[in-house]
């Protein structure tokens, strides 16, 4: 696929006029990685817009005593840059992004971006809705490490990660979720009881997908 048809193909772009697709794609480009390589680290100052195309993607931070403290999933199509400021010429990272999967990248000259783009009005309010996006999974973020119980926690996996979760092992989703494994399957248990889930060859099925959203809204 050429890389004017990638650009059109995203609805981030979708609004451009062919010469303005030219134009984006003189300053774009394309890369394939593998499984564990990292896009990004935490602090560090990027010139580069990026979006994933296809695959997932992690963020996550490192605490003083070097582990990992996991925040959310990335899947294609989106946006992985975080974007706080947008008088800088320069996009200050957030977290690390690694790759969990083999996947493809777009890279998008960011100063380019915002003189020929931003500057002229042009996908402003697209990228205002990707800062409501990141502000929307940083309010997830909090619910789920401060607010949320462990029901809500494993609730909310299973609606909005279940391929990940069935990806994963058990010991993996305690970590991410900051639960004991034996939490963790006193809560599927739960779930199953309720007729909420179920499983089959050691993969969790969702049977009733608004009883599990209303786990962890109510």
């Amino acid at each position: 696929m050429l890389l004017k048809d990638t650009l059109s193909s995203l609805h981030f772009f979708s609004s451009l006029a062919d010469e303005e697709l030219d134009l984006l794609a003189s300053f774009s480009s394309v890369s394939s990685y593998t499984n564990g390589y990292v896009i990004h680290y935490e602090k560090q100052e990027s010139g580069l817009l990026l979006f994933l195309l296809e695959g997932v993607a992690k963020a996550y931070k490192i605490d003083k005593h070097n582990n990992e403290i996991f925040l959310h999933y990335i899947y294609a199509p989106s946006l992985i840059s975080d974007i706080s400021n947008l008088k800088k010429e320069k996009l200050l990272l957030f977290s690390n992004v690694s790759l969990v999967e083999d996947s493809k990248v777009l890279a998008i000259d960011y100063k380019k971006f915002k003189e020929f783009f931003l500057a002229k009005g042009h996908l402003c309010i697209e990228f205002v809705n990707e800062m409501i996006g990141k502000s929307n999974q940083l309010q997830s973020l909090i619910n789920r490490e401060f607010i949320f119980s462990s029901v809500a926690k494993v609730a909310m996996m299973l609606h909005n990660d279940l391929d990940m979760f069935n990806s994963l092992k058990r010991s993996e989703i305690s970590l991410i979720l900051n639960i004991q494994p034996e939490t963790l399957s006193r809560v599927l248990n739960r779930l199953k009881r309720d007729d909420i889930i179920d499983s089959k060859n050691a993969k969790i099925i969702v049977l009733n997908k608004e009883a599990l959203l209303s786990v962890y809204e109510e």
